[in-house]
């Protein structure tokens, strides 16, 4: 409570599934409220929580995340962006790197750093930090366009950026053990702080009920799509998944039904995060030729709003961990079963 919260994860939950449910705006901080929050909240100094809690809290800090690099991405712990001693300010370091696909950059005041502090050590050379970016020196945020003209991902380059060392989260050469804390309320923060139409079990509800409602518009032999048994099979299947998942996830409210604190979250983010490119992929199906009207044609059914869902679903299994490495980590981690 001293640090701004006070409630539960029911509580939000439900907060988040109505906020969902109304379509509110997206939430510009999620990574903010979802993953800086809780990795400052468990691991920085008291002086460090209570200068920078409020304002994420607030809204008035929007927070990034400079994990991957170009050279690391699902081998994160072969970060190279690296910290020096600044000789001009003693005790503090200077930041050297590159850092890739940062999600919200081009808003950003602050971003959690994974960096490289000893090459010694693949894991144990790595530390963690909080650093400013807006106007900060030596801090050049370049927008990366998506094939669908938005500019969602960023890269930043650090030269000689000025970084002190009240701002690390744990101690020295723990960076990983900190950065785990991060990942763990990535991979099921979805739930908590996804924008409308996300990966949370309501996000999902909404893209089944969206797909339906396509299905009415969309005609197939001069009648109704709704009414092609193939289209009917289609929706069903998405639907029994997307209700499967919404089931399972309610299972995180007792810790009892859960075995291992990773299981849910990869399971949600997997499994979400497919389940979102295919229903995406079965609008496109049912839309036929009118699925190559984009937004800006008047024409477009729903808005042109699925092809812009499609191509933006391919990042949502890469985003946090490609799929392919969620089920590794599945297997090796949750299962116990031996590297292939």
């Amino acid at each position: 409570k001293k640090k701004g919260g006070g409630g539960n994860k029911g509580f939000q939950r439900i907060a988040n599934e109505e906020m969902n449910r109304a379509r509110t705006p997206f939430l510009v901080n999620m990574i903010g409220l979802g993953m800086a929050a809780p990795t400052i909240y468990h691991h920085a100094q008291e002086e460090l929580k209570r200068e920078l809690l409020p304002g994420i809290l607030s809204g008035e800090q929007i927070w990034c995340q400079g994990f991957s690099e170009p050279g690391s991405g699902s081998d994160l712990a072969s970060v190279q962006a690296s910290l020096t001693p600044d000789a001009a300010s003693p005790g503090d370091f200077l930041l050297n790197g590159h850092k890739v696909w940062t999600s919200l950059a081009h808003f950003a005041q602050w971003m959690i750093l994974l960096v490289r502090t000893s090459r010694e050590h693949k894991h144990k050379g790595l530390s963690y930090y909080v650093v400013p970016v807006e106007g900060h020196r030596g801090v050049t945020v370049r927008p990366l366009i998506k094939m669908t003209g938005e500019a969602g991902f960023n890269e930043v380059l650090f030269e000689d950026t000025p970084v002190k060392e009240a701002w690390r989260l744990g101690k020295t050469g723990e960076g990983w053990n900190v950065a785990m804390t991060t990942l763990l309320h990535e991979r099921g923060a979805g739930p908590l702080v996804t924008p409308a139409g996300g990966v949370g079990s309501e996000g999902l509800a909404h893209n089944v009920r969206g797909l339906i409602a396509l299905a009415k518009t969309q005609r197939r032999n001069g009648r109704p799509a709704t009414e092609d048994p193939q289209v009917r099979a289609r929706i069903a299947a998405l639907a029994i998944r997307e209700r499967g998942l919404a089931e399972n996830g309610k299972r995180a409210r007792s810790g009892t039904l859960v075995d291992h604190p990773m299981r849910l979250p990869l399971q949600v983010k997997l499994a979400g995060t497919e389940l979102l490119q295919d229903l995406a992929a079965a609008a496109l199906e049912i839309e036929g030729p009118a699925a190559s009207l984009y937004l800006s044609d008047e024409r477009a059914p729903a808005e042109g709003q699925w092809p812009l869902a499609y191509m933006n679903s391919f990042g949502a299994t890469i985003a946090a961990g490609t799929s392919e490495i969620q089920r590794n980590i599945l297997g090796e981690r949750v299962l116990g079963l031996p590297k292939s």
